[in-house]
């Protein structure tokens, strides 16, 4: 096919060659005999009365023809650089057709043409638009969910709701006279909330379920999202964790997003300055060694930070990237789009290990249609794949696919089965497990408790100061004026 390809220009510059110049009429020379002989001596002389009269007519015929051939000569080269000029536009016009072909060959066909298409395109041009280093994760995240549903949701109805259970949860905070400014403090309670659930302005609100049917979104993306969540009151460990962040966000508390094999959860400071892991998917805190007993995380997957990791503002916004491209992906399929959205997600977030298998996966289908429009059917017969060495790009992309693959495996990335991902979630349940996550939790309130206590010790003691020092300034100032002078 390729080699079709390259015999097009030769073929296209024999058919579109030079434009035939027309044959112009051309005037014939004039004959010499036709002019009269005005060498004769008495040429002109009055004193000759039979001298002819000056033929007018030959003289004008002569130049006359000059002009002709020479507007003739003009035409000429003007129908010539026509032709010239229409050459090189044919060249041109067939060196980008060429090209267009050329590139489909290397490029994913285009999905655009699929109703819907056009609110992830949008939607990636908005979260272009955000700063990766201080945006709404409210905000953000709705925009990746609303693609997938063509721009059909409510904004602020959405943002709404998460800012009620914001402000009630801060108001059940001071009902029980916890501190408002404290950050362990609003964790505790938010993660209360959605693990145990409670009463907020008179309503009961039930603790938010697993939702243990197609968590991976297999089946149905949507499984993945907040706003179906919030609609039916069970998620998963991809949209309860994102829903923590937005209640977070809004009681201005400070949390942050983690990754474990298939998993997400969170991590956020106590008053000591260690860092709380707090698993939403069965409702307890737990201990580094629970989330490493997986079995799944290397060494080199901790020392590269794709696992057990706080994710910053810009990495979450890498994640949020790569959630776009995989709905779209889920809906309609692979094409150059999630390519260029999971190299943004990428540019945010480098070690992103979710964004990376992604990549790696629309590499190998990219590298699959190339390597099927070159005639290359099968990548896995190395005698076939050697044919690739003709085509220098389809080349790159397999040593850019390898490259990825290599990638993914330095950074210290296993493979969990399904089935291994479930049992790991089953252990964490057990009991040990709970009654360390208890102890874990006590221990935190403890802490805050007494940091309260120190703290309201210290308010007291400087107004106690406060209210000395104004009363010895009063004693002062009574020594200066012993009588008031009120009464002189």
């Amino acid at each position: 096919m390729m080699k079709k390809l390259q015999t097009l220009p030769l073929l296209c510059i024999s058919i579109c060659g030079l434009g035939q110049i027309p044959n112009l009429p051309t005037t014939s020379r004039p004959n010499a005999s036709s002019f009269h002989n005005y060498s004769n001596q008495n040429y002109g002389s009055p004193a000759r009365s039979n001298v002819p009269s000056v033929p007018h007519g030959g003289l004008y015929n002569q130049r006359s023809s000059q002009i002709q051939q020479q507007n003739a000569r003009m035409m000429e080269e003007d129908f010539r650089k026509v032709a010239q000029e229409q050459e090189l536009r044919n060249k041109q016009e067939n060196y980008n057709r060429q090209q267009a072909l050329e590139d489909s060959y290397y490029d994913l066909p285009t999905l655009s043409g699929k109703t819907g298409t056009q609110s992830y395109y949008d939607a990636f041009n908005k979260l272009s638009g955000l700063d990766s280093d201080n945006f709404s994760v409210s905000e953000a995240n709705f925009i990746v969910e609303n693609a997938y549903y063509g721009d059909k949701q409510n904004y602020n109805q959405f943002k709404s709701d998460i800012q009620k259970t914001a402000k009630q949860l801060l108001q059940k905070m001071k009902e029980r006279k916890q501190d408002t400014e404290n950050n362990t403090d609003k964790n505790l309670m938010i993660f209360e909330y959605l693990s145990k659930g409670m009463k907020l302005g008179g309503v009961h609100h039930k603790a938010i379920k697993y939702d243990f049917e197609d968590y991976m979104g297999a089946k149905d993306w949507s499984k993945m999202f907040v706003s179906k969540l919030l609609k039916t009151g069970s998620g998963q460990c991809h949209s309860m964790p994102l829903y923590y962040l937005m209640l977070a966000e809004e009681m201005n508390a400070e949390a942050h997003l983690a990754f474990a094999p298939n998993h997400t959860y969170i991590k956020f400071k106590d008053e000591e300055g260690e860092w709380q892991n707090a698993e939403l998917t069965n409702g307890i805190f737990t201990t580094s060694s629970i989330i490493l007993e997986s079995g799944y995380i290397k060494s080199e997957a901790l020392q590269n930070d794709i696992y057990m990791s706080s994710l910053s503002k810009k990495e979450l916004m890498g994640q949020l990237y790569a959630d776009l491209a995989n709905g779209y992906a889920h809906k309609y399929g692979l094409d150059e789009f999630v390519g260029k959205t999971l190299d943004k997600a990428l540019e945010y977030s480098p070690n992103n290990i979710y964004a990376n298998l992604l990549k790696s996966t629309y590499q190998q289908a990219k590298l699959g249609y190339v390597a099927g429009q070159l005639g290359i059917k099968d990548l896995e017969n190395p005698e076939e794949l050697q044919n690739i060495r003709f085509y220098p790009r389809a080349l790159a992309l397999l040593q850019e696919t390898k490259a990825q693959f290599n990638n993914i495996d330095n950074l210290g990335y296993v493979t969990m089965p399904e089935g291994a991902y479930e049992e790991w979630l089953g252990n964490m349940k057990g009991e040990a497990n709970r009654q360390k996550s208890e102890a874990i939790a006590e221990r935190m309130r403890q802490i805050n408790a007494e940091k309260q206590r120190q703290k309201q010790q210290e308010t007291l003691r400087k107004a106690q100061e406060q209210k000395k020092k104004e009363s010895q300034q009063s004693k002062e100032k009574a020594q200066y004026f012993p009588i008031d002078p009120k009464h002189l």
